[in-house]
């Protein structure tokens, strides 16, 4: 009788650790991310100084919908705090809650945008030069 009871509650853990696992997976039901870099050239701050470029890097999901102008209607940037990297809203407890189908950035409906800052990341300044000039 005693085994018996070990074994029913076994069951009973074991099918609670199955429902659980098939409801964590349907909330991470979105497609991979996109991942790409787009590039600033000559950039000019408000100080005068310049970088020759800037890489930004950033993930897109979901689909952009554009209208008869052309522009795109669905798009919502989605940024972190001063620093880091979009990567960080990919994390279970963010996507899983953002954007699975009826979410509230279901990526069915938005296309969300994930940008790296600066020096984070995939972003960063332009690289130093190859090689550097030897002083005579």
């Amino acid at each position: 009788m005693k085994t018996r009871r070990l074994r029913s509650a076994a069951f009973a853990c074991g099918l609670s650790f199955c429902t659980l696992a098939a409801t964590r997976g349907a909330l991470a039901a979105y497609p991979p991310p996109r991942e790409e870099t787009w590039i600033a050239r000559d950039v000019r701050f408000t100080t005068g100084e310049t970088l020759a470029e800037v890489r930004l890097h950033y993930r897109t999901l979901g689909s952009p919908v554009r209208d008869a102008g052309s522009v795109v209607r669905n798009a919502i940037l989605l940024l972190h705090g001063t620093g880091g990297s979009g990567s960080q809203f990919l994390q279970p407890q963010f996507a899983e809650q953002l954007f699975g189908a009826g979410q509230l950035l279901d990526v069915t409906k938005y296309y969300v945008i994930l940008p790296d800052a600066i020096g984070h990341g995939g972003s960063r300044r332009s690289p130093p030069p190859a090689t550097r000039p030897t002083r005579s």
